[in-house]
């Protein structure tokens, strides 16, 4: 084992039933793997686009007191004012950065890449979005925040993403991720990104989970920002 990058296995991969033009890269919940939502993909998925959901290395998270369990950084608390695991945040959003250079490298430009995730997956794809110089086509951001929020705009400042479209979602019955940490996200994502490309959506009853209306919204999102190419 050589450090975290190497300490999880390969991603789960829905492939494209033909050529791949477009990828989507989809980054999963605290204490959860890419499995589940690489079948939730693979029920929404285009015939030219390529879905990798990777796995996050295992380690101790302090909120669950300090039990190990997969997790993109570590997690000290789920209120606006805790304090957050910047090192875990910036390393984490690295080893994403290198995930999309993979893909570019296999012949997807960035700009055919949308970046998404669940709760920390979620927040790890907004963050990364936002500090990186690769350009996405979008990112679908799902009962999440977003991470260091403090550090924005200023973060942002060499982003090549500023005008990129985002997916925002989540259920107005979360009792982990309060629906409200999600309004405050999109007021904040509005003073960093051109605020006509945010679009936040909401659902009735739904708890920290996903439901068919969120993956159908989440599927006319990826066909509209990753259109077939000739």
């Amino acid at each position: 084992m050589c450090g975290n990058t190497m300490s999880a296995p390969l991603p789960a991969i829905v492939p494209a039933a033909r050529k791949a033009t477009a990828a989507v890269i989809f980054l999963h919940g605290l204490g959860d793997t890419g499995h589940g939502w690489a079948e939730a993909m693979a029920s929404i998925k285009s015939p030219h686009v390529k879905y990798i959901c990777p796995h996050a290395p295992i380690m101790p998270v302090s909120l669950n007191m300090n039990m190990a369990m997969p997790s993109w950084f570590d997690i000290i608390g789920l209120s606006p004012d805790a304090q957050e695991d910047e090192a875990g945040i910036k390393r984490a959003a690295e080893n994403v950065k290198a995930l999309i250079d993979q893909e570019v490298k296999n012949g997807i430009p960035s700009n055919r890449i949308i970046l998404g995730g669940f709760s920390q997956g979620g927040a790890l794809s907004l963050y990364t979005a936002l500090t990186t110089q690769q350009k996405l086509a979008g990112v679908v951001a799902l009962s999440c925040w977003l991470p260091l929020r403090s550090s924005f705009p200023q973060a942002a400042a060499n982003s090549a993403n500023k005008d990129v479209a985002v997916l925002q979602c989540h259920g107005e019955s979360d009792p982990l991720v309060p629906l409200m940490f999600g309004t405050l996200t999109s007021e904040k994502l509005k003073t960093i990104i051109s605020p006509a490309n945010i679009n936040f959506k909401t659902y009735s009853g739904l708890m920290h989970s996903s439901c068919n209306q969120e993956m159908t919204d989440i599927k006319q999102f990826i066909d509209k920002q990753l259109p077939p190419v000739n």
